[in-house]
């Protein structure tokens, strides 16, 4: 027996829209944990668009991903700041702000915090 597993973002297990339509996060669930794209429109923040959701003041997941197209800048709780773009992977602890920098969508996969995210 084969131990090989296909699934697709583009037929996901579940979709969870952010608030005002600014995107998107799609899942599939794997034993080992959720996998996820994120879609964030320009203009989404964390902080308008997903505090709502969340209940918490900064969001509270920890991201292992990385940036298949557009920009995003994260602020952590401590002040420390880092922009990510495409090709970049990101580690991102707990405690953080983020919002999409320019005109174009950020898309990300993060195979570590999405598995609550954006979840009503």
């Amino acid at each position: 027996m084969s131990g090989l597993i296909r699934m697709s973002l583009d037929s996901p297990e579940e979709v969870r829209p952010f608030e005002g339509g600014m995107g998107h996060v799609a899942l599939v669930n794997l034993e080992a944990g959720a996998v996820g794209r994120g879609v964030f429109e320009p203009g989404w923040r964390w902080t308008k668009h997903i505090k709502p959701l969340a209940g918490t003041d900064t969001c509270q997941a920890s991201h292992m991903g990385y940036v298949v197209s557009g920009r995003m800048k994260i602020v952590m709780d401590d002040g420390e700041e880092a922009e990510f773009g495409p090709g970049d992977v990101m580690v991102c602890p707990p405690g953080h702000d983020a919002w999409v920098l320019g005109d174009e969508a950020c898309v990300v996969l993060d195979w570590q915090g999405f598995a609550d995210y954006a979840k009503r």
